[in-house]
């Protein structure tokens, strides 16, 4: 499907794509893969990145910034490999003004159809003196040569003045005038801290208008974070405003409370299309999916009330409420479930269903698998359905996205044993493959049979990881219900994410926590080659 096809069938409301007007058309710029993934105790592998970013254009988002290429290799190898294989959405590399971050956001980005170089610096006089260390001139300088050199690559320049809500009107317009005048395409001024509140953030761009004319040229794009709730709400003033894109995240994630929700955001110009007359190409059908898939690789659950995908969103406990939407659901649903691909499981097989079975189901559901990909998948299928009576499209994506997670380098689970009873305290035995490929085995006794589990890694392992979170789910209803475990674990001060899947809730947890382990360790040994970049980001 096109990016730009107005009469996407989930788009907006119905008979609404003859009416459109190109011109309130607000592009989606999903940052899950950039500013989601500096969330703390999140590491994507590339596998995992890239199935995010398939999906992501099966979305049907206007852009995808894939990641911050200078940060490290493992980062730019990511955004490479999206760039080569995502069609559809512009692909974006982040990079600071410095002629070496924009040379290797432009080599990550150059094999795209549709390459995008997304460079910002400060603007606001806090961090201009303080973090940067620098003067306003300074800043202008480094942007005219920033937004120079980007457009000697790729005519496709996005420029951001960071922490533009509190920056000084007047001289952050002369700093845009001057990305403008160098090629500048779309210009993004954010809400960096989540400071500003919907009317000032309004004003703010009318006033940029008005001190920046040729502003009107270009697109102008809002980026907001959540520290006070509001992020969503500023994102619509800015549209209001005159913007026309919109940089959100998948569940909201990103730094500290994280950024503007990308199915709120969907889902408000959806559903008050009529009045607001802004629409976008978002092909809504996708949106719980894509939230399911962010979650489930990320480790961030989302929360039961959470808007659009939460576990609650469009469930009815009141009495009254139960009544009114079972005479008529537009009493108290403003919109319905399988809009935003909600109450949709009907792929269905047992315990008989062949490869090709597995493989047609998994087509169906945007999943391409074959060879060695397809045997894996089959065998996790097998041993799943032999467990369960039925094993559902929430089931088969749970499953193949948990495969991802094995591409995850450093420690993996080979097998345990706990014996547990009511008269003695549990003990556990595992046997784990180390990082440099060689097997140790551990034992404990634990205060339950997971947490000697959890000790036994550690002793084998030789780690002493400490457990900072843990959290279990359902994947479907019913007492044969894929058991989901996220947790979160701390080694030498790095936290690390890890997810499990399994119909046995001890095999879920033991998984994440051995993936948890070796995100953890990894990120503890990188963290002084690396040297990541000592700034925050738009």
């Amino acid at each position: 499907m096109s990016n730009d096809d107005a009469s996407s069938g989930a788009a907006g409301p119905a008979g609404a794509g003859a009416t459109r007007d190109p011109a309130n058309r607000v592009l989606i710029f999903d940052t899950t893969l950039r500013d989601g993934e500096q969330s703390p105790g999140i590491s994507l592998n590339k596998q995992e990145k890239l199935e995010i970013a398939h999906q992501l254009a099966r979305l049907n988002v206007d852009v995808i910034e894939a990641g911050f290429p200078i940060t490290s290799p493992g980062d730019f190898e990511s955004v490479q490999a999206i760039a080569r294989e995502v069609e559809g959405p512009v692909i974006c590399g982040l990079a600071r003004t410095s002629k070496q971050d924009i040379e290797a956001a432009w080599n990550a980005v150059r094999d795209s159809e549709r390459p995008r170089i997304h460079t910002f610096i400060a603007t606001s006089d806090i961090h201009i003196e303080r973090k940067l260390q620098t003067t306003r001139e300074d800043v202008k300088g480094q942007v005219r040569a920033a937004v120079a050199q980007a457009r000697e690559y790729t005519e496709d320049v996005e420029f951001s003045p960071e922490d533009g809500s509190r920056s000084d009107v007047e001289y952050m317009a002369e700093v845009i005038q001057i990305a403008l005048d160098e090629g500048a395409t779309t210009i993004n001024v954010p809400d960096t801290v989540g400071y500003t509140m919907p009317r000032e953030y309004n004003a703010m761009f009318t006033e940029l208008y008005r001190l920046v004319p040729d502003l009107r040229k270009v697109v102008v794009s809002v980026h907001c974070h959540d520290d006070l709730g509001i992020a969503v709400a500023n994102s619509l003033a800015g549209l209001e405003a005159g913007c026309r894109q919109v940089e959100c995240a998948i569940n909201g994630i990103g730094e500290r409370a994280g950024n503007a929700s990308l199915e709120e955001t969907a889902m408000l110009l959806h559903t008050r299309e009529p009045s607001l007359g802004l629409w976008t190409g978002i092909e809504t059908t996708e949106i719980a999916r894509t939230s399911r898939l962010v979650s489930r690789l990320t480790g961030y659950q989302v929360q039961p009330n959470k808007a659009i995908v939460g576990r609650n969103a469009f469930a009815h406990e009141a009495g009254i409420h139960q009544d009114g939407v079972l005479k008529e659901r537009t009493t108290y649903e403003i919109m319905d479930a399988t809009t935003v691909g909600l109450r949709s499981n009907s792929i269905v097989l047992g315990k008989h269903s062949g490869r090709h079975a597995l493989s047609k189901a998994l087509e169906e559901m945007g999943f391409e698998l074959d060879g060695q990909a397809l045997n894996t998948a089959f065998k996790r299928f097998k041993e799943i359905a032999d467990r369960k009576k039925q094993v559902t499209a929430m089931d088969l994506e749970a499953l193949v996205t948990d495969e991802l997670r094995e591409e995850i380098s450093g420690y993996a689970l080979e097998w345990f044993e706990v014996e547990a009873s009511s008269l003695r305290p549990p003990h556990a035995r595992v046997s784990i493959t180390l990082p440099d490929g060689s097997s140790a085995t551990g034992s404990f006794m634990g205060d339950g049979p997971i947490d000697a589990v959890f000790q036994a890694i550690n002793a084998a392992s030789g780690m002493g990881a400490k457990l900072n979170d843990f959290t279990i789910g359902a994947v479907t209803e019913g007492q044969d219900a894929l058991g989901e475990v996220s947790i979160v674990v701390e080694v030498h001060g790095f936290t690390g994410a890890g997810q499990g899947v399994s119909t046995d809730i001890i095999d879920a947890a033991a998984r994440a926590y051995v993936r948890a382990l070796s995100v953890a360790v990894a990120r503890s040994q990188a963290d002084a080659a690396i040297g990541l970049p000592e700034t925050t980001t738009p």
